[in-house]
């Protein structure tokens, strides 16, 4: 995986009748995954599982292995439960975080065994995407996303563009080019995307509720939604479908 800075972010008043900030992405991390590093990872994995149970077999400490079976073992990323596992195992945002439900305004019918739902965008799962479900680019079509008023307070969106499970799917499916961002249906922000295989980082100021002293007040706060438009695409080469992989998040209050 690959790190691109962007430097700074893009500020742009909306001219009109409202004032909303338009950002690019603070960072981006390209992607490279494929079905072959799929097949790597899972032969991986099961020579490390083999190492496991020789430790256990004989009762030996990873310092007791040879340096053979010690690289072996290290081959493994274990905190990740697939190769297309986005967050893994390690500690996050979403230890006491994350939305209670997701909604969109379409999606997809399965298509092949394949389901295109709203849940698949907040999965953690690059292989399973959300696709809006309308004729043509799907222009004005949303994800909605609905956090508990106690929810941790988001102050990252991270958003894997287009269908990032390989190279051809990405290209012939449509990509987001601008989401537009809205706080209990109030205009937030507007996120220009960049044309990439990659997950692209959007540093905002803190969403959600930030009075937490009182916990029985906080928790007697209602719902508040996060809402993602899409406004404008990247035509695909083949299919009109729009896709998104992922939308997740970081944020405060956790830890």
């Amino acid at each position: 995986m690959k790190l691109i800075f962007i430097l700074g972010l893009i500020l742009i008043p909306q001219m009109g009748i409202s004032q909303i900030s338009e950002i690019g992405p603070s960072t981006i991390k390209l992607l490279d995954l494929t079905f072959q590093g799929e097949e790597e990872f899972n032969k991986n994995r099961a020579a490390a599982q083999q190492v496991l149970a020789k430790m256990r077999r004989l009762g030996v400490e990873f310092g007791e292995l040879s340096q053979e079976d010690q690289q072996i073992y290290m081959k493994d990323p274990e905190t990740m439960g697939s190769y297309w596992d986005i967050l893994g195992g390690g500690c996050s945002w979403y230890c006491g975080g994350g939305p209670k439900d997701i909604t969109a305004s379409s999606y997809l019918k399965q298509q092949g065994g394949m389901d295109y739902t709203p849940l698949n965008i907040h999965d953690s799962d690059y292989k399973h995407v959300w696709a809006e479900g309308v004729d043509g680019d799907g222009i004005g079509e949303y994800i909605l996303y609905t956090f508990s008023g106690a929810s941790p307070r988001i102050n990252e969106i991270i958003v894997v563009n287009g269908y990032v499970k390989s190279k051809t799917a990405w290209e012939n499916n449509s990509r987001v080019k601008k989401l537009k961002v809205y706080v209990n249906d109030k205009p937030y922000v507007i996120l220009h995307l960049q044309d990439s295989r990659s997950s692209q980082h959007f540093r905002v100021d803190p969403i959600g509720n930030g009075d937490r002293e009182d916990t029985d007040a906080l928790l007697a706060k209602p719902d508040w939604t996060l809402k993602f438009e899409i406004l404008d695409v990247y035509k695909g080469l083949k299919y009109d479908d729009t896709v998104i992989s992922e939308i997740y998040f970081d944020g405060l209050d956790v830890h």
